[in-house]
This record gives C-alpha cells, sequence and structure tokens, in this order.
C-alpha cells in the first residue's frame, strides 16, 4: 500500500486517475496494477487527453486507455545503467522497478536521481583530523559543518542521488558521535557504521564490513569535497575492464626560476620557468569485490600499498580524472575554501 497514491487499478475509472494525478506533486504519472498487484501499464495526463478526444468517457476504465508498453526496470537486473540511459534519452523521468512477477518495488525519479549504481560504498571517517585541531578536539573531521550540513553527509547525499543503497562508514576516533549521527537514515538510506578495532590504514578496515552486495566497491575518504560524476567514473572502470580504477586530480608545479638541463656535469641548456603538470591521488577509489580478499587481515594497509600490490600481480589499475571540484579538507585553508565555494553554489 506504500505506492497507494500512485497506483491506479486497470478497473478504475478515468475520473478516479485524474483525481489521483491532481494530488501528485511532482511526478504526473500513475502505475496501472490489476487484482494481483501487477504492474500492467502506465498512465499519465496525456494519456487520458488523448483517450477523451478520441471519445473515451469519464467512467471508461483505465484498463482501455493505459499505455500498456510501458518503461519499467527488473530486479532480475543488476545494472540499469545502460537501461536508464537510454530512459534519458526517450525523456521518461519516473519509472517502476518491478520483481521477476511484475511487482512494484520501488519508483524512481529520474528526475532527482543521476542514475541507479550497483555499487557499494565504504567511507574512511577513522582519522584524527589533526591539522584541524581545536576544530577536531571534540568533533570528528566528518562531522565539521559545510555549510548546513557535515562534509560526510554531502557525500553521502551524492552518493545516494547516483543510487547506492549499501553504504558504510569505518571509525574510530570520537566513534560514538559517527555511531549517533547515523541511527537515522540519510534520504532514505541506511548508513552502516563500521567500528575500527585500531588505525589499519584506508584500506585495512575494510575487512570489518560483514557483507558486500554488489560486486563493485568505492572506497574513499569521508572529508572530501566534490562533486565527481560517479556515473562516468563506473563506467569508465567497467569499459577499460579495469580490476582498480583510482580517482586523480591535475596537479601543475610551476617553477619560478630557470632550470638547468644537465647531462651530468654538462649543462645542456636553460628550461626557463618550467611548468609540470602530474596527477595526485584523490582518495577516491573503484575497485572489484573479489580483489578485497588480497588486503591482509589485522594489519596497517593503506590504498596506495593494495595499488603497489595489484600492479606487481599485473592486475589492472587505471587513472580516472576528476574535472570538476575536488577539495581535501585536511587543513584550515582548505577547508575555509569549502566553506567560501558551498556559500556560492545553487540548489
Amino acid at each position: 500500500m506504500r505506492f497507494d497514491t500512485q497506483c491506479v487499478l486497470d478497473s478504475d475509472s478515468i475520473l478516479d486517475a485524474l483525481a489521483k494525478l491532481d494530488k501528485l506533486a511532482k511526478s504526473l504519472v500513475l502505475f496501472v496494477v490489476n487484482d494481483s498487484d501487477q504492474v500492467v501499464g502506465s498512465l499519465t495526463d496525456g494519456d487520458i487527453r488523448r483517450a477523451l478526444l478520441k471519445g473515451a468517457q469519464l467512467s471508461t476504465p483505465v484498463g482501455e486507455v493505459m499505455h500498456s508498453s510501458y518503461a519499467y526496470l527488473s530486479t532480475s537486473e543488476k545494472d540499469h545503467t545502460a537501461t536508464i540511459s537510454d530512459l534519458r534519452k526517450r525523456m521518461i523521468s519516473v519509472v517502476p522497478l518491478l520483481d521477476e512477477e511484475k511487482h512494484l518495488v520501488r519508483i524512481y525519479n529520474l528526475k532527482q536521481q543521476h542514475t541507479i549504481l550497483p555499487i557499494d560504498a565504504v567511507l574512511m571517517a577513522g582519522g584524527k583530523g589533526e591539522r584541524l585541531r581545536p576544530l577536531t578536539e571534540k568533533t570528528p573531521k566528518p562531522l565539521l559543518p559545510v555549510g548546513d550540513k557535515a562534509i560526510i553527509d554531502r557525500n553521502i547525499e551524492r552518493l545516494v542521488s547516483f543510487g547506492l543503497e549499501h553504504i558504510s562508514v569505518t571509525v574510530n576516533y570520537l566513534k560514538e558521535q559517527l555511531e549517533d549521527h547515523f541511527v537515522q537514515p540519510i534520504q532514505g538510506v541506511k548508513v552502516n557504521t563500521i567500528r575500527e578495532p585500531k588505525c589499519l590504514g584506508t584500506m585495512g578496515s575494510i575487512q570489518f564490513v560483514e557483507q558486500f552486495h554488489n560486486d563493485t566497491i568505492l572506497v574513499m575518504n569521508s572529508d572530501l569535497f566534490t562533486d565527481i560524476d560517479y556515473e562516468d567514473f563506473y563506467l569508465h572502470f567497467k569499459q577499460n575492464n579495469a580490476d582498480m580504477s583510482v580517482a586523480a586530480v591535475p596537479y601543475t608545479v610551476s617553477v619560478p626560476y630557470g632550470i638547468m638541463d644537465l647531462d651530468g656535469r654538462s649543462l645542456k641548456g636553460m628550461i626557463e620557468k618550467p611548468t609540470y603538470n602530474y596527477y595526485a591521488n584523490a582518495g577516491i577509489y573503484l575497485i572489484k569485490r573479489e580483489l578485497l580478499d588480497y588486503i591482509p587481515k589485522d594489519a596497517f594497509y593503506n590504498a596506495t600499498d593494495l595499488i603497489d600490490d595489484l600492479i606487481r600481480m599485473d592486475k589492472s589499475v587505471i587513472r580516472y580524472p576528476i574535472n570538476g571540484t575536488w577539495i581535501d579538507i585536511g587543513n584550515p585553508q582548505e577547508y575555509q575554501k569549502a566553506k567560501d565555494l558551498v556559500r556560492h553554489m545553487k540548489g
């Protein structure tokens, strides 16, 4: 019955359907169900308008005027990204998720949600944030506010907007505050907190996540301020058949002096005020779930350790460039930069 406001029986009249459509604030579409609660079609005000122009009456059952070849997502599919991309091209914004018997499981509004990625996420929130003291003496860094929200909440809300439903947060320093913070769901998604018994690095604490639901795992620092496109990140990862993808940010070093081009002692020439372009680790990773088995038990182990080990094993480790916003809130200057940026953001 939780979908009652957006569903109508195929035996209900057009007038009944119009009354329900009138009460819908955002998504002007109804899903038509039969006596077995199976979805058999969709209905919009446009469908009704066209039916009335063809001679239908307000008493006509909606089963006679519904759109029977409606678009939907199926629980039997693990990856909906290609289907959702096609729906967007067809300008379809409201889509039901159905089980194998066509029962309604969920309704997605693609105007409010980017996509539905088959990814589990683990956010690292166990650090002490020592460079931000005294702000972090009594408050864990992930809970410091950026605008009207905690840093970590901004990251979780963005993950939820890309359809992630299985999110864990590893905690250590001032862990009770984070555990209390996540008692309530974030935008309908329950966030699980995982206690790290001791400092085990950016990858070591993953071993304490009891269950993963997807084959791709996103691991990230919880104190980042970023607008990374997680869908593009995931598609790039899949298209390259990678074992691990490391998000990277451009980093430029400008030398304000003339640099000697040397061959041993011999001066070959001068390079005037050169600029060198690099990519820096952004602290966001996509990893095949099976590779988490390589993480040693009860040992300090960073993401860079995993990268080195996978490269030694000849696994495919690729770079994904971030072209938008990325701020590592690790010191007062970067924290202020993030707060200033939020002040000028829309929405």
